[in-house]
């Protein structure tokens, strides 16, 4: 079967682990392997459904949502403890500790990181996901997302990247991937076969990666190529089509056949496993996404998932149904027999590849309190938040500010909900923003529409005499089941929008999407922090006044390819 693999890359399994290996899955029944191809989600503490799913379906893994610690501590117990066969237990750890735990830190976004233009801080951040993770009881990091970020429209990928550089994104992707997985912990590099071309999103439609097979290979393949080479144990694979190497596969097919990666044997088998050389562990994206589920009927893609070449498969739309098609997809030969062995030995030796049948993957509190949270991983943070924050344009040179010239300041609200991955993301800034102004002993008003007819608003004499400063504080996160990332101004014909540019100095900073010029192309004054954590604000306004230096670079074309944001 696979075993000759397990001795290589990307397992290194020794004689004792193979047999671990053998011996488990010759005890294993049809439908304990059936299980094992399952990787659920859980949102809280839930003792029934951790017994059931342990107990009774033995599924191999399970994905936790963000938890304060003590529940997350013992809903991963309850499962761990009651499982025969130990899970994989994994989270978002794209940001931080925060990706499963509301206690743990958020260090950066990955553009964040990218930003501050040292890629030892892609380690950092994988050393600080790494540890506060295992802490908790996880062993497996959804990240790093080494996808790029090509179209300034996609609504997904945006802050989540390393940027829009193949190096970048390689080198930094690479970093994260080796720190995380030097703590005897997976990562899964996402999304094959790379998100960041289209302007849609998987989570809402099937999206496409349009590339040529030859600019394919120099970018998203390029990146790939590397990692697998550089030992990454785990790929992430998305709802998301490759016309070009589908058709180099398969030169007969019609367009209405090709079908997204995670239901596609041409790019599974023929440009992952075959061309790249992956021989480690392939699970699909979320299959509850718009992209997984319109791509055919649901009772044939659950099975043909596993068949097409995923060897696990991550979340169902309904628990039961599911498992239901995948033991009908069984018994009516749409999942074979041969397939479902190789996935679940396949499933077995990553597991052993990580020691989980050797370790007590029992987590505890009182070792959780000492890690999670603590000051080096803040000093990480700090740092990085320090390092990324990025003057675009200083057109007008007014930073540093000079407080001899500023009394009265205005500030506009851009604000959003939840962000791409729907873990608690900074809310309420421009208040906290407004504090700090108002410490530095600005007067500072927050502006509110007034009378929106035509002929009864504010006089521009009244704005342009009243305020020294504008500033603009955005906050639009990119987030999932969103269509676009731009600014909605006030009706009518945009009240907020900046209109007194040529008249008072104006400031725009967006906190968290890089590409808003696109909305403020005149802005002569831009900034990005592409993230948001504890220390963002107080940096930035210290930035603002010159009280320390702007030193972070734009891992992206923040002007969007237009010539008028340069203006």
């Amino acid at each position: 079967m696979l075993q000759n693999d397990f001795k290589n890359k990307p397992f290194y399994l020794n004689d004792e682990d193979i047999k671990w290996v053998n011996e488990t899955f010759a005890n294993m029944s049809t439908l304990d392997k059936i299980g094992q191809l399952f990787f659920l989600v859980s949102y809280r503490n839930d003792e029934e459904f951790f017994r059931h799913i342990a107990c009774d379906l033995k599924v191999g893994g399970m994905m936790c949502r963000t938890m304060f610690k003590e529940d997350l501590i013992k809903s991963i117990s309850s499962v761990q403890s009651k499982a025969k066969i130990p899970l994989f237990i994994a989270a978002n750890l794209e940001a931080g500790g925060n990706g499963i735990v509301k206690e743990g830190t958020k260090i950066a976004s990955q553009m964040g990181v990218a930003a501050t233009n040292d890629v030892i801080n892609a380690k950092l951040l994988g050393k600080v996901c790494a540890e506060e993770a295992k802490a908790v009881g996880a062993n497996f990091a959804f990240a790093p997302v080494c996808d790029i970020d090509m179209n300034f429209r996609n609504p997904i990928t945006n802050t989540r990247t390393f940027g829009s550089d193949k190096d970048m994104v390689l080198n930094y992707a690479n970093n994260y991937m080796q720190e995380v997985q030097a703590h005897n912990m997976l990562t899964s590099i996402k999304h094959f076969p790379g998100d960041g071309v289209d302007e849609r999103d998987q989570h809402l439609l099937t999206s496409i990666n349009n590339l040529s097979c030859s600019k394919w290979d120099k970018t998203y393949g390029y990146v790939y190529k590397n990692l697998i080479k550089n030992g990454a144990k785990a790929v992430m694979v998305g709802h998301i089509m490759q016309p070009a190497y589908t058709k180099y596969f398969n030169p007969d097919i019609v367009d209405e056949d090709i079908m997204p990666a995670t239901l596609s044997k041409e790019l599974l088998q023929g440009l992952l496993r075959k061309k790249l050389g992956f021989k480690g562990l392939v699970l699909t994206d979320a299959t509850t996404m718009t992209g997984f589920c319109q791509a055919m009927p649901r009772d044939k893609a659950v099975p043909l998932a596993i068949e097409y070449g995923c060897d696990m498969f991550l979340f169902t739309k309904n628990l039961d149904e599911d498992f239901k098609f995948m033991i009908d997809g069984l018994n009516n030969k749409l999942l074979s027999e041969e397939r479902l062995n190789e996935a679940v030995m396949r499933i077995l030796a990553t597991k052993a590849s990580i020691g989980l049948h050797k370790n007590n993957n029992i987590p505890t509190l009182e070792n959780a309190d000492k890690i999670i949270g603590k000051k080096e991983y803040k000093d990480i943070a700090y740092k990085i938040a320090d390092k990324s924050i990025t003057l675009v344009k200083n057109k007008e040179n007014i930073i540093p500010l000079d407080k001899d010239k500023i009394k009265n300041i205005l500030v506009y609200e851009i604000e959003s909900g939840e962000n791409a991955l729907g873990y608690d993301r900074a809310v309420g800034m421009t208040d906290k923003f407004i504090k700090l102004l108002e410490v530095e002993g600005f007067n500072v008003t927050k502006f509110t529409p007034g009378d929106r007819y035509e002929g009864k608003q504010s006089k521009f004499k009244d704005m342009v005499e009243s305020y020294d400063l504008m500033i603009y504080v955005a906050n639009l996160a990119t987030k999932s089941n969103q269509t676009t990332v731009r600014i909605e101004w006030a009706n009518p014909m945009g009240m907020n929008c900046p209109i007194y540019i040529h008249s008072v100095p104006t400031i725009f900073i967006s906190l968290e999407n890089p590409y808003h010029l696109l909305d403020v192309p005149r802005i002569k004054t831009y900034i990005n922090t592409y993230f948001s954590n504890d220390y963002t604000l107080e940096l930035l306004v210290a930035k603002l006044f010159g009280k320390s230096n702007f030193t972070g670079i734009s891992p992206v074309d923040v002007f969007c390819g237009k010539w008028d944001t340069k203006l």
